[in-house]
């Protein structure tokens, strides 16, 4: 693309190196707008963060990551090695943050290092695929475990994860305040019933019959495949990019993003640490690769029947504490969205009263239940939307970090108060890991990664058609 001989700079966006857009898609004056303020203190992010990626995942990965390492040594490495390389990636943003702070997050960086296409095409996958997904299967989980213990109907999973849907999305239209005292309390909730289970693994003994009754899975059916352990290890770390997000929200400047981003996942890989540790002590490698619920397991072997049923809140508490950071983080890229395009102008629009997204959070609410609506109809929902959702996903965060290459060439002088440390190294390790996990994910999923694909290509074709 060619560059002007003077960049182009906006407020918000404060974007160098791109052309000015047709008047059809040229972003809206400042001026016209209520402009993001920086609200957030570090608590407030490291809850987000942190609420992002501990949730219904860690316990539901473990039992897979066990088949596929074999062996207590190995499985506790693949724990270590996914928080190593989600540090890694947190240096990388944390570049990337505090240089270009920013409410679009990683749709600003894209935008800046590859133009308003692509910045366009990731947008589109966070508002169809991406962040509504997740938010829609985060939901259904809620609405499994509810349905179990009280059942509305043949569709109560998606009535149930339809309701935490709105609930959430109302409460963060609130204001920002209200979403982040939200997230504070649910994150204290789900820390706690985190740290019940690790002791209550490490220290209760099991029942020795209950223990008996579980099945163990054969030697011969435990494999050492260590690249497939660390897809599912990745994926249960994924969500600390999230970040991006609110890096021009918090008050303490961007440059604060460091140590939030390195406390956050240093957090994150010491409870996943202790959570497997106490999985490992209370049901042993061979039954945790056979168990369909882990978390399940473990309490039933301890603390019998009520365990089980205590288990179900705390699984729903980690999941409740992710869609409502999820709700939150997802909103401010439609929201950049709206800024830059003028034929999305309704959802660039920032609520001064309440210091947040309404219309952004209320499409993005659509959008979930629309997916909610479907997974209804269809058996197998949940596992088309993760087949979908995840090559997409790992596609875009390959691109971020190229990106963090492209814009130390593009714009060299910027100001950079953090450099991430044994440059190039340490983004050719990120980009390695995250390509891998690209061609896994496509590898593994089949139809649904093409259905991806498929809503990725709609979408350029949508670009073009508003040109």
């Amino acid at each position: 693309m060619k560059q002007d001989s003077k960049p182009i700079h906006s407020p918000l966006t404060g974007y160098g190196n791109d052309i000015s857009p047709p008047t059809s898609l040229r972003s809206i004056p400042a001026s016209d707008k209520s402009d993001p303020k920086p609200t957030l203190r570090m608590v407030d992010a490291i809850a987000i963060i942190v609420g992002i990626v501990v949730g219904a995942g860690i316990f539901r990965t473990p039992s897979l990551v066990a088949a596929n390492t074999g062996s207590t040594a190995l499985f506790l490495l693949a724990w270590l090695l996914g928080g190593i390389v989600s540090l890694i990636g947190a240096l990388c943003y944390a570049e990337l943050s505090t240089a270009f702070p920013n409410t679009g997050g990683d749709y600003h960086f894209l935008r800046r290092a590859f133009g308003r296409r692509f910045s366009f095409l990731f947008a589109w996958a966070r508002i169809s695929i991406i962040q509504t997904g997740s938010i829609a299967l985060l939901a259904y989980i809620i609405g499994d475990y509810l349905s179990q213990l009280y059942s509305v109907g043949a569709y109560s999973s998606a009535i149930f994860a339809a309701l935490v849907v709105v609930t959430l999305t109302v409460i963060n239209m609130i204001g920002v305040r209200f979403g982040t005292g939200t997230q504070k309390l649910l994150f204290i909730l789900e820390f706690s019933g985190t740290l019940c289970v690790i002791i209550v693994g490490l220290f209760i003994q099991p029942s020795t019959g209950a223990l008996a009754a579980l099945p163990a899975a054969p030697a011969s059916g435990m494999t050492t495949a260590m690249g497939l352990a660390m897809v599912f290890v990745l994926l249960t770390f994924g969500g600390w990019n999230e970040a991006g997000y609110i890096s021009a929200e918090l008050r303490a400047g961007s440059r604060k993003m460091v140590p939030v981003l390195v406390i956050s996942i240093v957090m994150i890989t010491v409870l996943y640490l202790l959570v497997n540790w106490a999985f490992l002590r209370a049901l042993g490698v061979e039954r945790m690769a056979a168990s369909a619920a882990v978390g399940i397991d473990l309490m039933r072997v301890t603390l019998g029947e009520a365990g089980v049923f205590l288990i179900g809140i705390i699984v729903i508490m980690a999941t409740l504490t992710s869609i409502n950071a999820t709700i939150f983080t997802g909103a401010r890229t439609n929201y950049a969205l709206g800024r830059d395009f003028r034929l999305f102008a309704p959802l660039g629009k920032w609520n001064a009263r309440t210091s947040a997204p309404v219309n952004a959070l209320m499409v993005q609410g659509i959008v979930a239940l629309a997916l909610i609506g479907l997974g209804a109809f269809t058996r197998d929902g949940f596992q088309s939307m993760v087949d979908f959702t995840a090559p997409v996903f790992w596609f875009f965060f390959l691109a971020i970090g190229v990106a963090l290459f492209v814009l130390r060439a593009r714009e060299p002088g910027a100001a950079r108060p953090f450099r991430v440390p044994l440059y190039p190294l340490t983004p050719l390790i990120f980009c390695g890991s995250c390509a891998y996990l690209l061609y896994s994910s496509l590898a593994y999923t089949g139809f649904g990664a093409m259905a991806g694909v498929a809503i990725l290509l709609l979408g350029m074709l949508f670009f073009f058609a508003i040109r």
